[in-house]
């Protein structure tokens, strides 16, 4: 019955910017199966009511259907696309923004019930089934959209309970990981948020560790763990999607966006793009002159 109410919820508060009045809680809607699309995951908790994803993160593959959740414990870009959908039988998906200090609040004693260092740090990316106590959580929240008296006060509350599920659930491990200071995969997110904010320059990994709290041995072992990448594969893939961003709005300035991005070569740009999305800036700037902006990929 929850995935009955959820589908419905889904459907009827979906918009195109996938936007709700709920602060962290976002509505997917997608009417029919698209290509490939790059984008950041996010640092999210994605639920599918209907239809099915397939995210690729690195060389590792997603697929996540109607009843099952996926969360993503570390902002990593990633590419994906809907599956099972079409008009009039759309996929439909939920999206809630994981916090970290509301987790670290729920912790049930404290971090010391969470390894401080639990050794190589889980992938950031992980799928299960979804409890019904869970879904009978989600409906609750999803139901305030048509409650406006009752949102303020009950949407946190039902936020928290979406929070505690995941910690005692499948995923608990990774999701009470991530309201601890001092955990392996709190580290990784710091040198993940530092490498997001400074894509543009080179970088020594030495110096990335050492901003992450990690030994080089440690910070190589556990970024690898977590985002199925190497600290510059990472931020390639930051900057080609930066770079694609830009390509929607200047398809003209291949040469100016590839040096904007941190490249100093342009054919080295050029060939990295066509690795990465499949044609050149060249032609993929032409298709977006014709307004195909990129769709992205963004959970759920």
């Amino acid at each position: 019955m929850s995935l009955d109410e959820l589908r419905v919820l889904l459907d009827r508060h979906a918009r195109p910017d996938l936007a709700t009045v709920i602060d962290g809680v976002r509505i997917c809607k997608v009417d029919q199966a698209a290509g490939p699309e790059s984008s950041m995951s996010g640092t999210v908790l994605a639920v599918i009511a209907q239809g099915g994803k397939r995210l690729a993160l690195g060389d590792r593959f997603y697929d996540y259907g109607a009843g099952q959740y996926l969360v993503a414990s570390v902002d990593v870009p990633v590419t994906g696309h809907a599956m099972d959908a079409a008009p009039g039988v759309p996929a439909l998906g939920f999206g809630m923004t994981l916090e970290p200090a509301v987790i670290a609040e729920l912790l049930p004693a404290g971090p010391g019930d969470v390894p401080q260092s639990p050794g190589t740090a889980r992938l950031g990316i992980a799928v299960s089934d979804a409890p019904d106590e869970l879904l009978d959580a989600v409906v609750r929240l999803l139901r305030l959209l048509d409650r406006p008296r009752d949102r303020k006060t009950l949407a946190p509350l039902y936020k928290r309970e979406i929070l505690w599920r995941l910690m005692t659930g499948e995923q608990g491990d990774v999701v009470r990981q991530l309201g601890v200071a001092d955990s392996s995969l709190t580290h990784v997110r710091r040198a993940v948020r530092w490498i997001r904010e400074n894509y543009t320059q080179p970088f020594r990994v030495e110096e990335v560790a050492q901003l992450s709290g990690m030994s080089v041995s440690a910070f190589h072992r556990n970024f690898q763990a977590v985002t199925a990448m190497s600290p510059i594969q990472f931020q390639k893939n930051i900057r080609l999607q930066a770079a694609r961003l830009l390509l929607t709005n200047r398809p003209n300035d291949i040469t100016g966006i590839g040096q904007r991005v941190g490249y100093h070569s342009p054919s080295q740009f050029s060939r990295e793009y066509r690795r990465q999305f499949g044609v050149p800036p060249s032609v993929d700037a032409a298709r977006l002159r014709g307004g195909a902006g990129p769709a992205g990929a963004a959970l759920p």
